[in-house]
């Protein structure tokens, strides 16, 4: 049950945001040629040839432009591989200019070493099946679908994992299975197939699961419901991830970071906030400056200012200590090379976010947000199609922490407040108010905002009584159904 974890190499996800990168208008033209450099590079060293015909190919390539309109029957193909992708790009074909180069000496390559690997898988399992065990057919069977999940071929992968899956007995392998099934639906935005599979690995994992693929599957449950705007429901399962993070074939641990700190800020109430966020030791290991970092790395932060009081010694005798070293957790868990430069990660505006919302500072508070919105959430493949609905979720909890401590407010004071002008403010709060999402009201004559907060008592009595209408209701309809009057008796 304890085993290593197994079909956790492909696909690489990385590949993913790379696409993504290339399709992106908000990415610089520096991080696009880096992403094409590196998407080119996977694909001549891993033989990807029906993810380079995927993407690359004149008239059906989804990230080619120059074969649009040949044929109306093309045109409804296109159509419907496009939906399919919705999150794999940042933005339709059509819209853009960028064209993936396509080489058909380069694909015929690709394609006839594809075809000699795959009848060398064959001759293995075959042999396999002569002279060998289940044990060792089933490891050839699991090799050609690693095979085709490396090559890029969704519906190929998805199958033979399946029948991998459908002959496999032991539980890890069959969580490890489906777990490698989410992410070929992760990869190529599939989110129907990721959330049936991972209902499926729910199943498995508490049907005896052991630890660590619990945890693991944490980690791909938040991100999936992080993908469908649940961030609600995503947060508590991100954050538990951090401390126990082992999926680093889903995303780095800094990623993992930036997910709990965006899907904390927004869901958390400000208690839980600020223990499960602002003061969390490993999202300080991350966003705090370079002490919070050292006593969060060391677990001074943890153990309180007085940690290690009762060890003092005496200054004379004791011997000098080296001063503890930063490490770099930005690259944790990435598969990249020590040749290969890590490119450094300024989180400078999350933690403005996190600081400025939780000592009330709305103006910095304003513009960290829209820093963010720029550096991560306009940038990264799963936060991108909600961004903006999460900027206007974040200026509603601005607006609703400030106004719960008043009952009479300066509309000119609180946009001096978040750094806007008056009417900016009247027209964004009109919108929260009118959809019944901030109790107040605007008066423009006398230039304040009074907040309809009702009275805590009456709210209950009132909660009461709608609720005990409801109770005597059902009670009548069960009583006439089941006859219990004693004139129906006889």
């Amino acid at each position: 049950m304890g085993s290593d974890p197994q079909y956790a190499k492909y696909p690489d996800l990385s590949l993913a945001q790379h696409i993504f990168t290339l399709t992106n208008a908000s990415a610089t033209q520096t991080s696009r040629q880096t992403s094409l450099q590196k998407l080119q590079n996977a694909i001549s060293e891993h033989k990807m040839a029906p993810l380079y015909r995927y993407l690359a190919h004149p008239s059906d390539g989804i990230l080619n432009a120059s074969g649009e309109g040949t044929t109306r029957k093309l045109s409804i193909l296109n159509s419907r591989r496009l939906n399919g992708a919705a999150s794999m790009v940042a933005r339709r074909r059509g819209s853009g200019t960028f064209d993936f180069p396509w080489d058909d000496q380069l694909y015929e390559k690709l394609k006839a070493e594809n075809e000699e690997e795959l009848e060398n898988f064959q001759k293995e399992e075959e042999e396999a099946e002569e002279k060998a065990g289940e044990t060792e057919v089933q490891a050839a069977r699991g090799k050609r679908a690693e095979f085709w999940a490396r090559v890029g071929d969704k519906e190929k992968a998805l199958s033979c994992y399946e029948a991998v899956f459908e002959k496999t007995g032991v539980l890890g392998t069959k969580i490890d299975l489906v777990l490698a099934i989410i992410r070929i639906g992760i990869f190529f935005g599939d989110r129907p197939e990721v959330k049936k599979n991972v209902d499926r690995a729910k199943t498995l994992v508490e049907s005896g699961g052991d630890w660590d693929r619990r945890n693991r599957l944490k980690a791909y449950q938040g991100l999936h419901l992080l993908t469908t705007r649940s961030y609600n429901l995503a947060a508590p399962l991100l954050l538990d991830s951090l401390s126990t993070f082992t999926s680093y074939e889903l995303c780095s641990y800094s990623s993992l970071v930036v997910y709990s700190v965006l899907a904390g800020s927004i869901s958390l109430k400000r208690v839980d906030f600020k223990m499960k966020v602002y003061d969390a030791p490993e999202i300080r290991a991350i966003l705090g400056d370079g002490e919070e970092k050292l006593s969060a790395l060391s677990g001074a932060a943890a153990a309180g200012p007085g940690a290690g009081d009762e060890e003092m010694k005496d200054a004379s005798s004791a011997t000098p200590t080296p001063a503890p070293t930063a490490v770099n957790l930005t690259a944790l868990g990435s598969s990249t090379t020590p040749q290969e430069v890590v490119a450094p990660v300024d989180f400078t505006p999350l933690a403005g976010l996190v600081r400025s919302l939780y000592v009330g500072n709305y103006q910095a508070f304003f513009l960290a947000l829209a820093a963010v919105e720029e550096n991560f959430l306009s940038q990264d493949r799963y936060l991108y199609e909600h961004r903006g609905w999460f900027v206007r979720e974040m200026r509603l909890r601005g607006y609703q922490q400030l106004l719960q401590s008043y009952r009479v407010v300066g509309l000119g004071s609180m946009a001096n407040d978040f750094g806007v002008s008056v009417d900016f403010l009247d027209r964004d709060l009109a919108k929260f108010i009118a959809a019944d999402r901030i109790p107040c009201t605007i008066d423009r004559v006398n230039k304040i905002i009074e907040t309809n907060r009702p009275d805590d008592k009456n709210k209950q009595y009132a909660d009461v009584v709608k609720q005990g209408d409801g109770l005597i209701t059902k009670l009548q309809k069960y009583g006439q159904a089941v006859r219990l009057r004693g004139s129906e008796r006889g």
